[in-house]
Parts: C-alpha cells; structure tokens; sequence
C-alpha cells in the first residue's frame, strides 16, 4: 500500500512539478506579489529589493560549484574508482545498495552537508555495479541523507548562536553566546540522530517501487556516456607535443602536486590543531582540492579530471542568484518578518517549539539556505521566546531560545524534500549524463517527509533538551 501510495505521489510530481529553474521564477513571482499585497513597498522598491538580494549568495554559490566539483573529481581517480569496485563486491542486491546509501550518506552529512557529494559519488558507482536498482529512487534515497546535517557539525544555527559577536548579539537579541551543549550537544538533539540514523533505512526499505523496468543506470544513461575514449591519464598525455619540451615536463611532473599537497597538509593539520573540529564550507574545499591534486598525480590529470567534473554544473551557477533576489525580497521588504510576526503570533509558552518548527519550514521554500533564513525570522523569533519566558531564570530562558531555534533549524532542513533547491548539489554529479529533472525524484519523498514531520514535530514539543 505504501509502495503504490509513493509511486502515485512520484506520478503526481512528473506531471505537475515543472523544472527546478522555473520553480525558482514561479517563487520569485509569487514572493513579489507577496509583498505587495502584504506590505506598503511600492513595485519599483520590489523590483529594488530584488536586484539587492540577487547577487548576495555568489560567494556561497561558488562554495557550492567548488564542493561538488572538487569531491566529483576525486570520485574519477584510479585509486577511489578501484575502492569503490572493491566495495561493490560486497553489495550484490538493490536493498543492500539503498540501506548502505541510507546509511553512510547520513553518517557523511553529520560531518559536512557537503560531503553529500561523496554520498553521490558512492550511489551512482554502485547503481553502475548492481542490476536492479531504481535509480530516480536511489537519488532520492541520497538526497534524503542530506537532512542529517542539521544535526551534525555543520549545522549553521547552532553556530552561529556560538559565535562570539555575531548578529544577534551585536542587535542586543542575546546579551551571550549560546554554548553548542544547549543545542547539538542537547539530548533532543542525540535523540535526532539517532532517529536519522534508525528510521530511514526502515521507512525508505518499505517504499521500494516495484518496477524497475526502464529505471536502471544504464537504461537512463545517453548511449555511449560512460564509455570514455580516453582514460584522464590518456587525456592528459595526448597534450604533449611531439618533442621534449619543459612545459610538458611541468605539466606532468608529479613534484609540483607534492609540493602544493605539502604545503596544503600544513595549513589543514594548523586548522584543526588551532581550531578544534571545526568543518566549515572553506575548510572541506581545500581539504577536497587538495586531496584531488594528490589523488591524480599531476597538474595536467588533474586539470583533465577538473574539466569533466564541471560539465554538469550549469543548474547551480545560474540557478543561485535567482534564489538570492527571493531573499532579498523577503529581507528588504519586510515580508518575511511580517510572516514570522504571524507564525510566532499564536504561540504559547507549551507550543512555541512547534510554531518555530512551522516557522522554519515555511520561510525556507522563499530562503532556502539555514544562515540566511535564521538572518530573517531569528531576532524576531528569539525576542517572542524571551516574553513567554519573562521571569523565568536566565537558564531557561537559555534552553527556551535554543529550543526554539532548533526547531526552526529541523523544520528548515526537513522542507529541503519538497523544495528543488539543494538537490542541485546531487543532480550534477548523479544526474550525469541522465535525462532527469528534480520532479522525477521529489514524489518519492512525500511520504518520508510527511512521517518525519510528524516524529520531528513530537520530538521538538516533548523531548528534553
């Protein structure tokens, strides 16, 4: 019953979902509307609030392209593609192949959401490697994953509360930092993880479509894809000229790489040493770039190896800004207070946990992005949470505010499966040389989401912090 119950949803996104491109204009047209209905900005002030938040997001934009490509091109050296064949011995079903996505995917997400790329890298190798495997529903299976990360090391509202003078501090919404105990090392918090890490497996092995019958890898790959005519290391040698020349002996030497890793060790072992565990978007980058130049040896394969891994990145690159002037509608305006302001509105000191968690939810679909939605509905939220709790002692009033944002962060990350936005960071890399789009694997996420709303929601109202 819930197999055919998904694969119903799955045909409803086909036929109704449109592209995630014009997903991102209908947004925008609609968010525009919003505010003028909504609040007294005049048409031109909109299209002004537009054009500010437009290009806001390009640095993290170029994080993002930089994170998928670098991890993609780690996934194309000999030595992880030979990892990956050894791996693939030991996984001989579908099942297998999902529970260890399902798995390993959330595991990676915990440390980095970027480290979803590998995630990618991993399913699309062994959707390759083991007949019978629904593709569409294996990236959805790894898109999934990627909701662990608001519980895991990365997660940018725990944070940012934990940043000394960051911006609610420095608008007097919090008079200290919120120490991450209060929020990631929090038992709601280990209770999450463990629910990523237990219920999925469970949930996604029940809804496993029956037909598979055109859904293979290889029935959706363009003909003649995967079948490379030349290896990176052939790729990289037929650049040579035909006598010997040192341009050609600096473009394949393996010492420049050496060098370069070296001096990239020192600064990552100085990172942590000096910093603790901290993962940040930066940090994975170089660790990925660096590991990449390692991996292939020289300059010239790894430039090769570059080349290939950025053939499938024009959704990201183009997509982005269109989502950054969504949220500068919504900050410059005043649209996404004045719907916070409504959220937050009917909450009571008992239901709080659960309007923030909707508050989350809802804002993300306009900003989707953890550090730029908390920018909008944070101080707002914080200060209707310091009201209910006036008179309590300092302490809970503390652990209130943290709750509270949490629940925005779950509620944040838990809508990313019905919002396109963020598989952009799973189709360049499994979507390959595939002809898939964001609604042919969104349907099979609606009933995961529906299940995890309801046991986040009891989890944010009744689980102690």
């Amino acid at each position: 019953m819930l197999t055919k119950l998904g694969e119903k949803f799955t045909d409803l996104f086909q036929k109704y979902m449109p592209s995630a491109f014009v997903f991102a204009i209908v947004l925008t047209l609609l968010t525009a509307l919003c505010a003028l209905l909504w609040t007294n900005t005049s048409p031109i002030d909109v299209v002004k609030s537009w054009y500010k938040g437009f290009f806001e997001l390009l640095s993290f934009g170029m994080q993002i392209v930089l994170i998928i490509i670098t991890g993609f091109s780690i996934a194309l050296s000999p030595k992880i593609k030979r990892a990956i064949e050894k791996l693939a011995v030991y996984i001989h079903t579908p099942k297998q192949v999902y529970l260890f996505v399902l798995v390993m995917g959330t595991l990676l997400s915990f440390v980095s959401f970027g480290w979803i790329v590998i995630t990618c890298l991993l399913a699309r190798e062994l959707a390759l490697k083991v007949k019978g495997v629904n593709y569409p529903f294996l990236i959805a299976c790894t898109y999934f994953t990627f909701g662990g990360w608001v519980s895991g090391l990365s997660s940018s509202i725990p944070l940012l509360l934990n940043t000394d003078d960051n911006f609610l501090i420095k608008k007097n919404v919090l008079s200290t930092v919120i120490p991450t105990s209060y929020t990631l090392g929090s038992t709601l918090n280990i209770a999450m993880i463990a629910v990523f890490l237990l219920v999925p497996p469970l949930l996604f092995l029940i809804l496993i479509p029956k037909n598979t019958k055109g859904k293979e890898l290889k029935d959706l790959l363009k003909p003649g894809y995967e079948s490379q005519e030349e290896s990176i290391k052939e790729e990289a040698e037929s650049f040579k000229l035909p006598m010997k020349a040192i341009s050609d002996t600096l473009n394949n030497t393996p010492l420049l790489s050496l060098l370069i890793f070296a001096m990239g060790l020192a600064y990552i072992l100085y990172h942590f040493a000096t910093n603790g565990f901290d993962v940040n978007l930066n940090i994975m980058i170089f660790i990925f770039l660096m590991l990449g130049l390692l991996m292939h040896k020289t300059p010239m394969r790894y430039s090769v190896a570059m080349k290939r891994a950025s053939g499938n990145i024009s959704g990201v690159l183009f997509q982005y800004p269109f989502y950054a002037g969504i949220m500068g509608i919504m900050i410059y305006t005043g649209i996404g207070e004045e719907l916070t302001e409504v959220l937050l509105s009917v909450m009571t000191i008992d239901t709080y946990p659960f309007y923030a968690y909707l508050t989350g939810g809802v804002v993300n679909f306009a900003i989707p992005s953890a550090g730029g939605e908390f920018a909008v509905v944070g101080p707002s939220m914080i200060e209707a949470v310091k009201d209910l709790g006036a008179g309590l002692p300092p302490d809970q009033i503390t652990e209130m505010v943290s709750r509270a944002s949490m629940s925005v962060a779950f509620g944040e990350s838990l809508s990313n499966m019905l919002q396109p936005f963020f598989i952009l960071l799973v189709l360049p890399v499994m979507g390959a040389g595939v002809k898939l789009q964001a609604r042919d694997i969104m349907g099979y996420l609606v009933l995961p989401f529906l299940i995890f709303f309801i046991i986040q929601v009891l989890m944010v109202l009744y689980i102690p912090l």
